[in-house]
Formats: C-alpha cells, sequence, structure tokens
C-alpha cells in the first residue's frame, strides 16, 4: 500500500472511531491541556503502529490498546505532579454521548466519577470499557488479560462501586 493510500485509509478509521481517543483522554486527564496532549500522543503513536495494524481484527479494539497505553504512561510519567491528582471539577460536563451530557451536581454521577477516578489505571480502563457495553472477550483482548481476569476484576469493582455509593 503506497503512503498516500495508507495515510487515506488511517484517516478515514481514525474519524470513524475519534471517540475513543476523547473517552481515554477524557478517563485519564483532568486538565484540558493534559487531555490535548495525551489525545495528540494517542494519535502518533496510532499513526506510528499503523503499518502493522491488522485488518483481520477490529480496528477499535487495536486502538483502545494503543490509546489506553499512551494514556496510562502519561499517567505513569506525571503521577507525582500535583495537577495528575484527579479531583472533580464541577463545572465540566461529562460526555456520555452525543445525544446525552450529564451535569456532575447528579449525585450518583459524582459519586461514580469519583469512583472513577481514584482508581489505577488498569480499573479504570476496565470501567471505561465496561459502561461502554464492550463484552469481556473485547476488553480481555484490548487489555491483554484473560476473560476469566476481567469478569473477576469487574464484579470485585461492582461490589466497590456499591460500597462506595451507599
Amino acid at each position: 500500500m503506497d503512503t498516500a493510500t495508507l495515510q487515506h485509509r488511517f484517516q478515514t478509521l481514525l474519524e470513524q472511531h475519534r471517540k475513543i481517543v476523547f473517552k481515554v483522554a477524557n478517563t485519564y486527564c483532568r486538565h484540558g491541556e493534559d487531555r490535548r496532549d495525551v489525545s495528540q500522543e494517542i494519535c502518533a503513536q496510532l499513526w506510528k503502529a499503523f503499518p502493522d495494524y491488522d485488518e483481520q481484527r477490529a480496528f477499535s479494539t487495536w486502538m483502545y490498546r494503543i490509546a489506553l497505553n499512551v494514556a496510562i504512561s502519561f499517567v505513569r510519567s506525571n503521577i507525582q505532579r500535583e495537577r495528575h491528582a484527579i479531583e472533580l471539577d464541577e463545572s465540566i460536563d461529562i460526555a456520555i454521548d452525543d445525544s446525552t451530557r450529564v451535569h456532575e451536581t447528579d449525585e450518583n454521577v459524582r459519586a461514580l466519577q469519583a469512583f472513577i477516578e481514584q482508581q489505577d489505571p488498569l480499573h479504570r480502563a476496565l470501567l471505561l470499557l465496561y459502561l461502554e457495553e464492550r463484552s469481556y472477550r473485547n476488553i480481555a483482548e484490548i487489555l491483554g488479560i484473560s476473560e476469566t481476569n476481567v469478569a473477576t476484576k469487574i464484579n470485585r469493582l461492582k461490589q466497590r462501586i456499591r460500597e462506595h455509593i451507599a
């Protein structure tokens, strides 16, 4: 495949699945500048890895794997900096999808968001993918862990959420 065709194919797929970039960046970064940085880094890493993308696999699964790895690396590299201690900002609206916006004044949403933000990067990724209604098999493939491990971790997280919100 020539460079122009490769670039066009990449741009088309990226545009079709761009929400993944924003969801991951919003899940791992509190500040707009950090979200922009992570989003740009995700796109750069996706482009860099695109020649090795296996079209027999779902693009969204491949994209999630790279996006989550970039975001987790970003958080880990900046973990000691105060600006990455994630706290709720009451003025932020969380985009659930294009048709629904939930303002953080809703106590259940705030409690869930606070819980998610307290989790380590792997558990955040699990919750993000679970809340997006990905199958356990797909989550396992994205995160590189077994389906059994996904099921166990999600069940434990559900219990911890119930305890946190109660």
